[in-house]
This record gives C-alpha cells, structure tokens and sequence, in this order.
C-alpha cells in the first residue's frame, strides 16, 4: 500500500492512513513526503547552493515547527511525543549541518530524503502507540540502483526479502518512497513520483497479491476533471493503456511505475485515501475489452517538420534525422511520415537549436509550439473498425496538425493548437463517452 503526498498531508490524514492499514492484515506500507515538504527541501538547498545562509536558517526553522507541531497532533502518550520531538531535534540539526559545509549534487539528494524519513518516523510512533504490530524498514537498506541509474531489481528482491525473513510475525513493515541508494552506496532517488515506482519494486520483489496506489482522487478517470465535467474513473485497465495514459498527461501515475508490477502480473489498484469505499481503478495484464476507455493531454509540445531537399526521401534520410536527436537526447513522441519528409514532436526544448542547426544542413525544418498532444486510449487494434473515425469525427471542429495511429495497439495521438485544448478534450468526452 502506497500513501502519497496529501494523504500524509496533516495528523488527521496519517490517523486515516493507519486507520486503512490496520485493517488490511499483512501489508508492505511506502510513505511520500508530507505534501510540500519535498518542494521546500529542493528550495532550501538552493539556498544552501547559493549562500543564502539567513534564507534556508528560516526555512529549517519553519520545518521544524511543521514536524513538531504535526508530532503535538498526532501522538497522545506524552512518552512517545518526547520521543518524537526528540528524534526530530536529531534530524533538524543534521539539517543544520549543511549549511557549513562543501553542497554539491551528492549533499542535496541527503537533504531532499529527509521528506519521507520524517513521514515514516512519525507514522512509526503513531502505529506502536496504537498498539499495531509493525515495524519500520529504513528503505536504504534495499532499494538500490545498477550503476546506469536504474533500479537494481535482482538487488532489491534478494535483500529486501531476507530482511521481511528475520520478522515472520510483523503483520506491518512501513518505509519510505522515493529514496534509495546509488550503485557507490551514496543516498539518491527514484526521481518525481518515486514513492509509486517504490511501492511497484517492492510488491514485484515480494510476490504480493496486490499493490495499491492511495492517492487523492478515486482513480484514473476516462478525461481530464479540471477542464471536463461529468467524468469517471474508469474501472479496469490494461497496463499499456495506463502507461500511455500516465505518460501523455494523466497526473495520478507515474509512467513508469507500473513496470515492474506489469512484468510480475501483480495487479495495481488505484484508490482514494479520502473516499476509500470507492472501487478505484485496477490495472492489470486483462484482456482487450473492445472499448475506447480514457482521454488524456500532454502540454508545452514543439512540432518540427523536416522536409528533405530533395523531391524524394533519400536512402539514409531517417537515420540521420533519428541520430540528431539521439545525440542530443531528446526523446520524440510523435512521428508522421510523407513520400517528402517527416514530422515529429519533443517535449523538451533544452537542445531544440543545436537539434535544428544540425537539421537544416540537409533538409528545410518549419518549427510549431505552443502545442498539446491529445492521446486516446482503449483497445485500438486496427481490425476493431471505426474507433480511429469517432475520433477524427468528434474532433471535425478541431484543426489538428498530426495524427499518430498504428504505433501501439492501445492509442491515437493528435497534435493540436494549445488553445483547442479544453475544447478538443470536451468534444472528445462528449463523442466517446
């Protein structure tokens, strides 16, 4: 069971939290940070970066009163508040310590881990003076990367499970997200939405019956909530289409979160911290369902048209387009081809001018952003007639600059203006659903 951010967000919400676990017999627990708190240790060691020494004192200070006074609301046995406020004392003056010393990449990964230790501390205390048999797992001890910067699966499943072996009457092992160690054994992380890839590692390492995402919204929905009324979870997905979902915009997964739990056919379950007796989604290897099941939008997109010099493409032509943007690496998600050039689609603009120079010495390149990649997903395979047409239709008011359809059995993609956005995303609700 994964809790994120908000649902660990105050005292009452981690009483919620162990509430949910302590009836759920024998649980594997990952904890974010509490919401905010990863974002403020990013600021405050650009503060320490920076020398701004007066700056990241006052926000250690503001931590520390967060921490104790959450400590304050959460814990009742005047034993275990002395406890936690001692032990929090302990991390604020590691905190502290930084602020003398040498700050590189290396000492920042150290601050930013401090989130989910402080979390997982303080729903240890509140589970034993609950009386609930648990037990908090430091998850340096097991979470590890190759040396590419990958999670080191085989690593992480045989130490983790000779850990859970030395204690075969705990019904509770709680630990943290996000953090883990590098190949040198140097503190690091599984970068944004960590806490979920953690939780996908660790249910694949154990063999567990299934892994459950908590967050604060009752599942993946079938469009965007913010800029569509009406919309659904959607009850059941296969793990490709929740992984182009994720990655095209759907904020409540990380895309590659599911991978893990995808290749040990452990299904994933999306549920809700504040609406728990919502069924929530499930994700897992099912079968087609011959229907058209979500919307999502990926923003900031920069279309690059190239169009080769010569009348026809050139043996060679795609290869040298591909090698420019594999040397600057940066990924494309969207490709479309004619008999004279070929379209694609970044999401990064970090290398776009070196990328565009390089193009140009062979082909003429026309550039278009401010554009939104609009993604829909279900089961797509081509013989399912008509499901490609109710999407060009529902969108027949739309201009739409690319269409990608045939890469993958389980999405269309379409290149539209930022501004048909909301609108293209309300046709589509409307048309489809």
């Amino acid at each position: 069971m994964k809790f994120g951010g908000t649902s660990v967000g105050s005292a009452q919400r981690m009483k919620n939290v162990v509430g949910l676990v302590e009836t759920a017999g024998n649980v594997i627990v990952v904890l974010s940070a509490m919401s905010g708190t990863t974002n403020s240790l990013i600021n405050l060691s650009q503060c320490i970066k920076e020398g701004e020494k007066a700056n990241a004192t006052k926000q250690i200070d503001d931590l520390e009163k967060k921490y104790k006074h959450t400590a304050y609301e959460l814990l009742t046995d005047q034993e275990t508040y002395k406890e936690a406020i001692a032990k929090l004392d302990v991390i604020f003056a590691e905190l502290r310590e930084y602020l003398g010393k040498p700050f590189g990449e290396k000492e920042e990964k150290e601050v930013v881990a401090y989130g989910e230790k402080l979390s997982t501390m303080l729903v240890a205390l509140y589970m034993r003076e609950k009386g609930l048999n648990s037990l908090l797992l430091d998850a340096t001890e097991f979470m590890r990367l190759t040396p590419d910067g990958e999670p080191d699966q085989a690593y992480i499943k045989e130490n983790l499970n000779k850990i859970l072996l030395k204690y075969p009457d705990v019904d509770i092992f709680l630990t943290q997200g996000f953090i883990c160690r590098n190949a040198e054994g140097e503190m690091d992380n599984l970068q944004r939405g960590g806490s979920d890839y953690t939780a996908s590692l660790i249910g694949a390492a154990v063999g567990a019956e299934e892994i459950q995402i908590w967050t604060d919204i009752d599942g993946m929905h079938n469009n965007d909530p913010r800029f569509v009324e009406g919309t659904s979870p959607v009850s059941e997905l296969h793990f490709e289409e929740a992984a182009e979902l994720a990655y095209f915009g759907a904020k409540i997964l990380h895309p590659t979160c599911v991978l893990p739990a995808k290749y040990a056919n452990i299904p994933v379950r999306l549920l809700n911290t504040m609406q728990p007796e919502a069924p929530g989604t499930v994700i897992f290897n099912t079968k087609p369902t011959q229907t058209i099941k979500a919307v999502a939008a990926k923003d900031n997109i920069t279309a690059i048209k190239i169009k080769s010099s010569h009348m026809l493409l050139a043996y060679g032509f795609l290869r040298k387009v591909f090698e420019i943007f594999e040397k600057h690496q940066t990924p494309i998600d969207m490709i479309t081809t004619s008999e004279v050039g070929v379209s694609v689609t970044i999401d990064n603009e970090r290398c776009l001018e070196p990328i565009l120079k390089e193009l140009s010495e062979f082909s003429n390149v026309t550039v278009d952003r401010d554009m939104v990649i609009v993604c829909v997903v279900g089961d797509l395979e081509w013989q399912n007639r008509g499901f490609e047409a109710e999407v060009v239709n529902a969108l027949r008011e739309i201009p739409v600059r690319m269409i990608s359809y045939g890469g993958s059995n389980y999405n269309i993609s379409l290149l539209i203006r930022k501004a048909d956005k909301i609108r293209a995303l309300q046709l589509l609700s409307k048309h489809l659903f």
